[in-house]
């Protein structure tokens, strides 16, 4: 006969047991459950990793195919690419499958892309990124493409170039040859060669870009051979001179190919595209003055003095037209300009292409913008000069990028009595040759005392329209939608 005690006793041990493993499996239930929310966890991590890895595989695919389809074309050809509806991307979306290593479907990308507008060199590509396994979670990366403008320099060279004493500079600067500065650089400066031999003074090879600037505490210019800034000396630290920096063997830009541009832009005047305008060469070319209401005055020119390039006489009055806005006005000939522009966008070109007699654009008087925006923006291109003429402003302002494709952008030598003040560019120049609005023969200076170059930082995304561009995309923007 079993007693109470025992009877009690297999019951406590009975309620103990169920007990733990209540304990047991709430315990083991947690912990299954964690390991498979980690793992589900891991999975969703993988999964996105491996769509973002797809949208990214789309991307540079997209690089690719631009650079096999735009690399070293011309503006037309570009032009021809995104306008004649075989683009991928462009009008609907274009989806391609990635697969892994052993050939097999993992996933696939979408990518939607948006051309260029009228005018610009960016182009916007959005890749989405599909991973199979989970086609619920994608991934959407988005990129900005541009071709580089030849704006985006305050000075753009062909040619050795100095920048004397009283020269300040804001933006990049570079030359295809060597540079002399002996001003104050605030942004980076640099040439194609590691080594030149400086036309302005005897002695052997100095640096792609060196200075005469006596080093601190050292004051003043020391305008002989400089051995610190000479081979076999690398580049030393000059923030004196220098403030962004200094590099030679950078890639050499070809002025030469600006010849396609112009012809380009000349198709563009005759189309009348966006407003843009033609004007033939008769006589001795254009005066043009922009207005700040939106319109242009323009008068042919009949006769201009070669040695002070002012105009002598007119043939014919004023006529009036709309400033063309995301378009051109193109002269066949030559162009004295000045003026206003407000709320326009534009390119200006005096090119002859039908004949061997080069064209230059003349400038005397202001030429300014009301909105220092994306919304006011002027290119300024001389097939062979941008010049300044001799009874121009003490104080002379030009806003605009300024291009002289064949010869320079400059101020000719008037003669020693020739004096100015304060020439200021806001914008940029590109010029084949040595730029310069003052001289010196080592004891004298004449010409402009002052010039200020200071760079428009809306000119790296907003560039003239037409204005030339580099022969590559590249990749300026990523972000992840």
């Amino acid at each position: 006969m079993i007693s109470l005690h025992t009877r009690a006793s297999r019951g406590s041990a009975l309620v103990y047991g169920l007990v733990i493993m209540t304990v047991v499996l709430i315990l083991l239930t947690s912990i299954i459950g964690f390991v498979a929310s980690q793992t589900k966890y891991a999975l969703t991590v993988h999964t996105r990793e491996q769509a973002f890895q797809i949208a990214e595989a789309g991307i540079h695919f997209y690089k690719w195919y631009l650079a096999h389809n735009t690399d070293g074309r011309t503006t037309s050809q570009i032009q021809n690419f995104w306008t004649s509806g075989g683009a991928y991307g462009v009008g609907s979306v274009y989806e391609a499958e990635y697969f892994d290593p052993s050939g097999g479907a993992i996933g696939k990308y979408q990518i939607t892309v948006t051309p260029p507008s009228t005018g610009s060199t960016v182009v916007t590509v959005r890749s989405v990124g599909i991973a199979y396994k989970d086609a619920g979670a994608p991934r959407t990366i988005e990129v900005r493409f541009r071709r580089p403008s030849w704006s985006e320099y305050i000075v753009l060279s062909n040619a050795i170039t100095r920048f004397g004493v009283g020269t300040e500079t804001f933006g990049k600067i570079h030359s295809n040859y060597g540079i002399r500065f002996d001003g104050l650089a605030h942004n980076l400066v640099t040439s194609s060669v590691a080594q030149y031999n400086d036309p302005d003074h005897v002695g052997g090879d100095e640096l792609g870009v060196h200075t005469h600037v006596n080093a601190p505490p050292g004051s003043g210019v020391n305008d002989a051979f400089r051995p610190a800034e000479a081979p076999p000396a690398t580049l030393p630290s000059r923030p004196d001179v220098f403030e962004g920096g200094r590099q030679t063997g950078v890639a050499t830009v070809d002025f030469n190919g600006v010849l396609g541009d112009l012809s380009y832009i000349k198709s563009v005047a005759q189309a009348g595209t966006n407003g843009s305008k033609y004007f033939d060469n008769a006589h001795q070319g254009r005066h043009i003055i922009l207005k700040a209401n939106g319109n242009f005055d323009i008068r042919t020119v009949q006769s201009f003095n070669s040695s002070t390039n002012e105009i002598n006489n007119y043939s014919g009055g004023w006529a009036t037209y709309p400033i063309p806005n995301e378009g051109v006005i193109f002269v066949e000939n030559h162009v004295w300009l000045e003026g206003t522009i407000n709320g326009k966008r534009t390119t200006i070109v005096a090119a002859n292409l039908t004949s061997s007699a080069l064209k230059d654009v003349y400038i005397g008087k202001d030429i300014r913008y009301t909105n220092y925006d994306c919304s006011d923006m002027l290119g300024i291109i001389g097939q062979s000069d941008v010049m300044i003429y001799e009874n121009s402003e003490t104080d002379l302002r030009i806003d605009g990028a300024l291009l002289a494709q064949t010869d320079r952008v400059g101020r000719p030598n008037y003669g020693q009595s020739d004096h100015k003040n304060v020439i200021t560019i806001y914008g940029a120049i590109a010029s084949n040759q040595r730029y310069g609005f003052a001289w010196t023969n080592g004891v004298n200076n004449w010409g402009y005392t002052t010039r200020n170059l200071l760079y428009d930082n809306n000119l790296l995304y907003c560039p003239p329209p037409y204005f030339p561009v580099g022969t590559q995309y590249e990749m300026d923007l990523w972000e992840e939608k």
